[in-house]
């Protein structure tokens, strides 16, 4: 489902646990007192900041899980969908939500679950709101220019910020807990009878919030999934006690040729060398793929064998060692890389004699398939390349 690797629920089921988790998202939403429009508006006034605690709680949450998941693999985070920021509009458009906010009391999704259990103002403001759509799709040419101006595209807070993604969570960890304090202490004066913090149980609460800047220092020094397998697998003493399986080039060469199908071959080349030189049945896989969901299917075939081309051997020897380390097995390398494939095979005249009673069949065989592969390259030249489309998971409140 979504994006965890390996799938843990199918596609065929996943709009029914949307269904089931959009119930539960608005049981929870009415729990906490959000389809009333009296408690979501009190945050602009300072009588009930309970919109402020939870968006902060669900903010911390669902950024600590996709911290730990990312780190231990479990998450392909490069297929969660990032909203494209267009600056100047953004800020328009966030003044606009904020007076209606403010004036109906209600947001669009608190608006929908006070409306399913009858609130009539809540009605109202769906209907409003539906209204605001439509005449924003009527007038859209007036503003089109300025709706698709200052485009930064999909960037990230910490990206922008030019800090760790385990920086930025500790700080927010720690805006939160601030927040939690500072508001506790304003609703309680200007709210002195009911405030909802008059129920807080003190010792409860700063345990949490030591716990959860203590959990945003570890997320300070805790390296992503990709990064620490990585460093891993280029450090020399890894290298010098794991041997790697290797392919000759005619091996692969007679493969080929042979069209076997038990084999995949796996370009993790860049997209223009792959361009300019594929071999038949190949695949184009860069190496921050690996941690993805798309390839699973393919790299989990034990019986397949997974031969990696590169450029040369080190770059082959590392992506290797990752797809190892991923779990994949039968795996073995291009020796000499796709250079030395292009030399023996697919350039003519480079045949140098060994002194073995093999020479002239080696030859021969070099010569025949020089032909046979150069016309399969030459073929797949004109059919639809093989790619894989990486999905981008869409979501939001």
């Amino acid at each position: 489902m979504g994006p965890f690797v390996p799938d843990l629920i199918s596609d065929q089921l996943n709009l029914v646990v949307a269904l089931l988790l959009g119930i539960a998202f608005g049981f929870v939403l009415e729990q906490a007192g959000f389809s009333s429009s009296r408690r979501l508006a009190g945050v602009f006034y300072g009588y009930d900041f309970t919109v402020l605690r939870v968006f902060f709680t669900a903010a911390v949450t669902a950024m600590s899980g996709v911290l730990i998941l990312g780190h231990y693999g479990m998450l392909d985070t490069d297929i969660i969908y990032v909203n494209p920021t267009w600056l100047v509009p953004g800020i328009v458009g966030g003044m606009i939500m904020g007076i209606g906010f403010i004036i109906g009391g209600y947001c669009p999704g608190t608006s929908v679950c006070a409306a399913a259990i009858g609130k009539v103002d809540a009605m109202f403001f769906v209907g409003g709101g539906l209204l605001g759509v439509f005449a924003f799709g009527e007038l859209f040419p007036l503003y089109q220019n300025f709706y698709t101006s200052t485009a930064l595209g999909p960037i990230k807070v910490f990206d922008s910020l030019g800090m760790s993604q385990g920086l930025f969570a500790f700080l927010l960890m720690a805006v939160a807990v601030v927040a939690f304090v500072a508001t506790t202490k304003i609703e309680k004066r200007v709210n002195k009878g009911s405030a909802p913090s008059l129920q807080f149980k003190p010792l409860k609460h700063a345990a949490a919030g030591t716990f959860a800047v203590a959990l945003g220092v570890i997320f300070i020094f805790m390296p992503d999934h990709k990064t620490s397998l990585i460093e891993k697998v280029t450090d020399p003493a890894y290298a010098a006690t794991h041997p790697v399986d290797t392919m000759e080039v005619d091996e692969l060469a007679y493969r080929i040729v042979d069209h076997e199908p038990n084999i995949r071959i796996i370009d993790i080349r860049s997209p223009k060398e792959y361009d300019a030189l594929a071999l038949p049945g190949s695949y184009n896989v860069q190496r921050s793929d690996f941690f993805g969901k798309d390839w699973v299917a393919t790299f989990s075939q034990r019986h397949l064998k997974k031969v990696v081309v590169g450029d040369d051997e080190a770059q082959e020897q590392t992506a290797y060692y990752l797809l190892h380390e991923l779990g994949y097995e039968n795996l073995a390398i291009l020796r000499g890389g796709i250079g030395s494939f292009k030399h023996t095979i697919l350039d003519s005249g480079t045949f140098v004699p060994t002194g073995s009673r093999w020479d002239s069949d080696v030859k021969d065989f070099r010569e025949s398939a020089r032909v046979t592969i150069l016309k399969m390259i030459a073929d797949a030249k004109n059919k639809p390349v093989k790619t894989i489309i990486k999905r981008k998971i869409q979501g939001g409140c």
